[in-house]
């Protein structure tokens, strides 16, 4: 069996994931699942047998970057940086393959009142919550797109809330198609996706797919049992236009284990081609 659910693609479709990989844990401090040292080689394992063209990962410390690069392998670049406000910290950043994606530009914001103030926090948020927010040309289509990645706060419904209306916003104030991906720590049924979905301006990937790779599987099973039909906390949306060929939930285990606590969320796209 192939440890890939859907595998590199050939253009003009675009494979794009999300997955928030665990941060890095004090031996002393996390549980024995939470271990790097044992979950870096799963990791390695499904990235290289996955190989997004355009990854969006959340929970990542510095330390960590070099295993994710790696596994991708020397075509890959990384935008992002840590949430602190000296850019350290755990970070939300996009790997990219720059063979496929040449990076227009980029920012990180914070999700607060001051988005250009790193370290900021306003709406309830114990911890700096952020996203990154890139314009990509493909190589080979020469479509233009946004994407923004991110990582929205676990405990307070007003943060997740203003953060999901900021996104929306960023989105619809400018006119590429844009792909939206990241852990929101809400389900399907929570304020914060009703208002990240709630007109047609951005679709919900599964949805909105053609075919499924997997069943609509929980993607928080917190290293236990997958279970169909449970809370779905990591999405990836897209705006109108983009055309949905396939997506899936990624429950792979590698020698009976798993290689973080969240399963990958991924889609094959197609991206349309500027004025198209």
């Amino acid at each position: 069996m192939s440890d890939a659910m859907i595998g590199p693609v050939a253009p003009p479709e675009l494979h794009v994931m999300t997955y928030n990989i665990r941060r890095r844990m004090d031996p002393a401090l996390g549980r024995p699942a939470d271990r790097w040292r044992a979950r870096e080689p799963r990791l390695r394992r499904l990235l290289r047998a996955e190989r997004p063209s355009l990854l969006g990962t959340q929970e990542v410390m510095p330390s960590q970057l070099p295993a994710l690069t790696e596994a991708l392998g020397p075509t890959y670049r990384v935008i992002g940086h840590g949430r602190d406000r000296d850019g350290q910290g755990e970070g939300t950043p996009i790997l990219y393959d720059a063979e496929r994606l040449e990076l227009v530009s980029w920012e990180q914001i914070a999700l607060s009142n001051y988005p250009h103030l790193p370290g900021s926090r306003s709406w309830g948020n114990l911890v700096p919550r952020i996203a990154v927010c890139a314009e990509f040309r493909d190589r080979v289509t020469s479509a233009r797109f946004l994407t923004i990645n991110t990582h929205f706060d676990h405990l307070s419904r007003r943060s997740q809330v203003r953060s999901a209306e900021t996104l929306r916003r960023r989105v619809l104030s400018q006119s590429l198609p844009a792909i939206v991906m990241g852990d929101l720590n809400a389900d399907a049924d929570s304020l914060p996706v009703r208002e990240m979905l709630r007109t047609d301006d951005l679709r919900d990937v599964w949805a909105a797919a053609a075919r499924h790779a997997s069943p609509l599987w929980g993607s928080f099973p917190n290293y236990g049992a997958v279970r169909w039909a449970a809370k779905r906390i990591d999405w990836i949306a897209v705006t109108p236009g983009i055309e949905v060929h396939e997506a899936g939930i990624n429950a792979r285990r590698f020698d009976g284990r798993w290689p973080s606590d969240h399963l990958p969320v991924q889609a094959v796209l197609r991206v349309p081609a500027t004025g198209a």
